[in-house]
This record gives C-alpha cells, structure tokens and sequence, in this order.
C-alpha cells in the first residue's frame, strides 16, 4: 500500500481514535508526507461516494489541525478512497477547496475488456474536459 502512495510517505497510525463532544472517531488511517510537510488522512469506504463523507472528512482534517499538528506543518489533507465514484456530488462539492480528494480503489482486479472500456471512457472525458476549457 505504502508503494501505491509514493514517496515521502509514512505511516503513522491505524484506526486513529479522535474524542469529539464525547463521543468516538476513527480514521482508517493517518499518514505524515516528509515533502509535503503533513499529516494525510485515508478514509476508506465501500460503495459509493456520499456527499455527508466530506463533512467527516472536513472533521478529521479540523481536529488533526488543532490536537495533533506540530509548529512549522502545513494543514492536513485528507484522501477518501471510495469502491465507486460519483463524479458529479465530487465536483459539486468542489472537495480540493476543502483539501480533500476522492479516488476509487478496486476490491478486486476486473476483465480486461472492463479496463479497455474504463481506459476508453476516461480518455474520452479527458478529451471532452479539454476542449471545454
């Protein structure tokens, strides 16, 4: 997993429990960029994205700033890996402004014809994204 991320990576804790207004938090998993200068949030979920995910993620993200950034970090960021996209509730929502990204993640490797296809229509949005701009 740590190779999928990159360089600079390292990993600092899984199941990170956070205690808000008494009650539990967990963050799948919490990371320290060393280029980047800091703290990345991982939260995975099944299924589809859902716009209330970014409210969990914006919480996260607001309480490492204040109990666990250290002098001279940068404000964390936060990455929700989902099973399936929603491309328009991400883009609505405009996430990046947030310091949040979404991506999806495979539970299991698919056909080939499934992938050719994937690569297809994702060149093919890409092109379209282009010329728009």
């Amino acid at each position: 997993f740590l190779l999928e991320l990159g360089n600079g990576f390292t990993f600092v804790e899984r199941q990170k429990r956070m205690i808000i207004d008494g009650e539990d938090f967990y963050l799948d998993l919490l990371f320290y960029h060393r280029r980047l200068h800091r703290l990345i949030a991982i939260d995975l979920k099944l299924g589809k994205f859902k716009a209330q995910y970014k409210g969990q993620m914006e919480l996260y993200l607001r309480w490492l700033e204040a109990h666990e950034m250290e002098q001279g970090e940068e404000t964390p960021l936060g990455l929700l890996l989902c099973t399936e996209g929603s491309s328009e509730q991400i883009e609505l929502l405009q996430l990046d402004k947030a310091g949040i990204q979404v991506a999806q993640y495979l539970t299991e490797l698919p056909s080939r014809e499934l992938l050719q296809a994937q690569i297809q229509k994702s060149l093919a949005e890409a092109k379209q994204r282009l010329g728009e701009e």
